[in-house]
Protein backbone atom coordinates (compact mmCIF):
# COMPACT_ATOMS: atom_id res chain seq x y z
CA UNK A 1 0.00 0.00 0.00
CA UNK A 2 1.55 3.31 -1.26
CA UNK A 3 0.36 6.26 1.66
CA UNK A 4 -0.54 9.45 -0.27
CA UNK A 5 0.43 12.51 2.39
CA UNK A 6 -1.27 15.03 3.12
CA UNK A 7 -1.03 17.62 0.76
CA UNK A 8 -2.73 14.92 -1.91
CA UNK A 9 -5.92 15.20 0.40
CA UNK A 10 -5.34 18.92 0.76
CA UNK A 11 -5.18 19.51 -3.13
CA UNK A 12 -8.00 17.50 -3.62
CA UNK A 13 -10.32 19.02 -0.27
CA UNK A 14 -9.53 22.38 -2.20
CA UNK A 15 -10.54 21.28 -5.42
CA UNK A 16 -14.17 19.77 -4.20
CA UNK A 17 -14.47 23.03 -2.32
CA UNK A 18 -13.97 24.82 -5.97
CA UNK A 19 -16.08 22.21 -7.59
CA UNK A 20 -19.09 23.32 -5.24
CA UNK A 21 -18.87 27.43 -6.06
CA UNK A 22 -16.49 28.14 -2.92
CA UNK A 23 -13.85 30.55 -3.05
CA UNK A 24 -10.98 31.40 -0.50
CA UNK A 25 -10.13 34.45 1.83
CA UNK A 26 -7.46 35.30 4.03
CA UNK A 27 -8.15 36.54 7.00
CA UNK A 28 -6.24 37.85 9.99
CA UNK A 29 -6.73 38.01 13.32
CA UNK A 30 -5.79 37.37 17.02
CA UNK A 31 -4.41 33.78 18.38
CA UNK A 32 -7.02 33.43 20.75
CA UNK A 33 -10.17 34.09 18.05
CA UNK A 34 -9.04 30.92 16.02
CA UNK A 35 -11.77 28.72 17.51
CA UNK A 36 -14.45 31.53 16.84
CA UNK A 37 -12.96 32.00 12.89
CA UNK A 38 -13.03 28.12 12.12
CA UNK A 39 -16.76 27.67 13.70
CA UNK A 40 -17.54 31.11 11.72
CA UNK A 41 -15.71 29.75 8.38
CA UNK A 42 -18.04 26.35 9.04
CA UNK A 43 -21.05 28.33 9.18
CA UNK A 44 -20.78 29.96 6.63
CA UNK A 45 -19.75 27.64 4.22
CA UNK A 46 -22.07 24.85 5.70
CA UNK A 47 -24.77 26.83 7.13
CA UNK A 48 -26.31 27.33 10.08
CA UNK A 49 -27.26 24.02 11.02
CA UNK A 50 -23.68 22.38 9.69
CA UNK A 51 -24.39 18.39 9.07
CA UNK A 52 -27.59 18.52 10.99
CA UNK A 53 -27.57 16.59 14.49
CA UNK A 54 -25.56 14.44 15.40
CA UNK A 55 -27.24 11.23 17.51
CA UNK A 56 -25.78 10.55 21.04
CA UNK A 57 -24.45 7.02 21.79
CA UNK A 58 -26.64 4.28 23.05
CA UNK A 59 -25.55 5.26 26.77
CA UNK A 60 -22.91 2.17 27.18
CA UNK A 61 -20.12 3.08 29.61
CA UNK A 62 -17.13 2.67 26.70
CA UNK A 63 -17.37 1.95 23.65
CA UNK A 64 -15.71 -1.49 22.19
CA UNK A 65 -14.41 -0.80 18.27
CA UNK A 66 -17.51 -2.93 16.75
CA UNK A 67 -20.35 -0.75 18.70
CA UNK A 68 -18.31 2.60 17.90
CA UNK A 69 -18.17 0.93 13.98
CA UNK A 70 -22.23 0.48 14.05
CA UNK A 71 -22.40 4.26 15.96
CA UNK A 72 -20.48 6.07 13.20
CA UNK A 73 -22.57 4.07 10.35
CA UNK A 74 -25.61 5.93 11.56
CA UNK A 75 -24.22 9.41 12.41
CA UNK A 76 -25.32 11.62 9.56
CA UNK A 77 -21.48 12.44 8.68
CA UNK A 78 -21.46 9.10 7.57
CA UNK A 79 -25.31 9.27 6.51
CA UNK A 80 -24.95 12.68 4.32
CA UNK A 81 -21.98 10.54 2.38
CA UNK A 82 -19.53 13.26 3.34
CA UNK A 83 -17.51 10.38 4.51
CA UNK A 84 -17.29 6.29 4.92
CA UNK A 85 -16.12 3.86 6.47
CA UNK A 86 -14.63 0.53 7.00
CA UNK A 87 -13.83 -1.95 9.89
CA UNK A 88 -10.17 -3.12 8.95
CA UNK A 89 -10.33 -6.67 11.30
CA UNK A 90 -7.41 -7.60 13.37
CA UNK A 91 -5.15 -7.68 16.48
CA UNK A 92 -6.71 -4.53 17.29
CA UNK A 93 -9.44 -3.39 15.14
CA UNK A 94 -9.50 -0.29 13.73
CA UNK A 95 -12.04 1.67 11.97
CA UNK A 96 -11.17 3.98 8.54
CA UNK A 97 -13.29 6.88 8.24
CA UNK A 98 -12.73 8.61 4.50
CA UNK A 99 -13.50 12.10 4.54
CA UNK A 100 -14.70 13.07 1.23
CA UNK A 101 -15.05 16.45 1.58
CA UNK A 102 -11.51 16.66 2.49
CA UNK A 103 -10.20 14.80 -1.05
CA UNK A 104 -11.05 11.39 0.93
CA UNK A 105 -8.60 11.93 3.51
CA UNK A 106 -8.21 8.76 5.65
CA UNK A 107 -8.69 9.12 9.35
CA UNK A 108 -8.27 6.02 11.50
CA UNK A 109 -9.94 5.33 14.88
CA UNK A 110 -9.15 2.93 17.59
CA UNK A 111 -10.18 1.79 20.70
CA UNK A 112 -7.16 1.46 23.04
CA UNK A 113 -7.98 0.94 26.62
CA UNK A 114 -9.85 3.68 28.02
CA UNK A 115 -9.65 5.79 25.03
CA UNK A 116 -10.47 6.49 21.61
CA UNK A 117 -7.87 7.75 19.26
CA UNK A 118 -8.78 9.84 16.05
CA UNK A 119 -5.55 9.50 13.85
CA UNK A 120 -4.40 10.64 10.43
CA UNK A 121 -0.81 10.55 8.55
CA UNK A 122 0.74 14.03 7.61
CA UNK A 123 4.27 13.17 5.61
CA UNK A 124 7.24 10.92 5.81
CA UNK A 125 10.27 12.39 7.99
CA UNK A 126 12.37 12.40 4.94
CA UNK A 127 10.50 14.76 3.89
CA UNK A 128 10.62 17.65 6.25
CA UNK A 129 13.84 19.56 4.82
CA UNK A 130 15.21 20.70 8.33
CA UNK A 131 13.76 17.89 11.14
CA UNK A 132 14.86 19.97 13.93
CA UNK A 133 13.58 23.40 13.03
CA UNK A 134 10.59 21.34 12.02
CA UNK A 135 10.44 19.76 15.65
CA UNK A 136 11.14 23.00 17.16
CA UNK A 137 8.31 24.63 15.01
CA UNK A 138 5.49 22.19 15.49
CA UNK A 139 6.13 22.18 19.54
CA UNK A 140 5.64 26.26 19.26
CA UNK A 141 2.48 26.35 17.09
CA UNK A 142 0.87 22.73 17.14
CA UNK A 143 -1.43 24.93 19.88
CA UNK A 144 -3.31 26.65 17.29
CA UNK A 145 -4.80 23.30 16.01
CA UNK A 146 -7.59 22.84 18.56
CA UNK A 147 -8.35 19.34 20.34
CA UNK A 148 -5.02 17.56 17.67
CA UNK A 149 -1.61 16.64 18.40
CA UNK A 150 1.14 16.03 16.23
CA UNK A 151 3.54 13.43 17.10
CA UNK A 152 5.80 10.84 15.18
CA UNK A 153 5.02 7.22 14.32
CA UNK A 154 6.05 4.45 11.76
CA UNK A 155 4.00 3.62 9.16
CA UNK A 156 5.22 1.14 6.01
CA UNK A 157 8.55 0.67 8.27
CA UNK A 158 9.51 4.51 7.76
CA UNK A 159 8.87 7.51 10.40
CA UNK A 160 5.96 9.68 10.09
CA UNK A 161 5.15 13.09 11.52
CA UNK A 162 0.98 11.83 12.55
CA UNK A 163 -1.69 14.25 13.52
CA UNK A 164 -4.38 12.46 16.32
CA UNK A 165 -6.60 12.95 18.91
CA UNK A 166 -8.07 11.72 21.79
CA UNK A 167 -11.42 11.20 24.00
CA UNK A 168 -12.33 9.20 26.94
CA UNK A 169 -13.66 6.02 25.57
CA UNK A 170 -17.09 6.42 27.07
CA UNK A 171 -17.43 9.98 24.88
CA UNK A 172 -21.18 10.41 23.45
CA UNK A 173 -20.88 9.58 19.90
CA UNK A 174 -21.29 13.37 18.99
CA UNK A 175 -17.72 14.30 20.47
CA UNK A 176 -16.06 11.60 18.38
CA UNK A 177 -17.75 12.51 15.33
CA UNK A 178 -16.87 16.10 16.33
CA UNK A 179 -13.08 15.07 16.78
CA UNK A 180 -13.03 13.42 13.69
CA UNK A 181 -14.18 16.46 11.18
CA UNK A 182 -11.51 18.50 13.56
CA UNK A 183 -8.81 16.33 12.72
CA UNK A 184 -9.61 16.59 9.32
CA UNK A 185 -9.61 19.60 9.35
CA UNK A 186 -6.65 20.60 11.05
CA UNK A 187 -4.87 18.71 8.85
CA UNK A 188 -5.73 20.47 5.81
CA UNK A 189 -4.46 23.66 7.90
CA UNK A 190 -1.27 22.04 9.16
CA UNK A 191 -0.23 21.48 5.67
CA UNK A 192 -0.84 24.35 4.88
CA UNK A 193 0.96 26.19 7.41
CA UNK A 194 3.93 24.29 7.01
CA UNK A 195 4.37 23.80 3.58
CA UNK A 196 7.24 25.82 3.11
CA UNK A 197 9.73 23.05 5.38
CA UNK A 198 9.06 20.53 3.36
CA UNK A 199 11.26 19.47 0.61
CA UNK A 200 10.20 20.72 -2.57
CA UNK A 201 9.43 17.41 -4.59
CA UNK A 202 6.85 17.38 -7.19
CA UNK A 203 4.07 16.84 -4.65
CA UNK A 204 4.13 19.67 -3.17
CA UNK A 205 5.25 22.76 -6.15
CA UNK A 206 1.65 22.87 -7.01
CA UNK A 207 0.55 23.88 -3.74
CA UNK A 208 2.74 26.03 -3.45
CA UNK A 209 2.30 27.84 -6.84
Amino acid sequence: MVLKTSAHYQREYRRRLREQGLIKKEIWIRPEHTDKARALETELRLGKDGKGARPDNDSRPHWRTEELYSGLNKAPLICSNNASIELIDGVDPTILVVMHEYGDLPVYVTVAGDQVIVEAVLWPTSEIEDTAYFNETVLRTHKYFPLSTISLGQRAHDDYYLMFGSLNASSDLTDIVHEIEVLASNVIHATEAYADMLIPTHEYRGERS
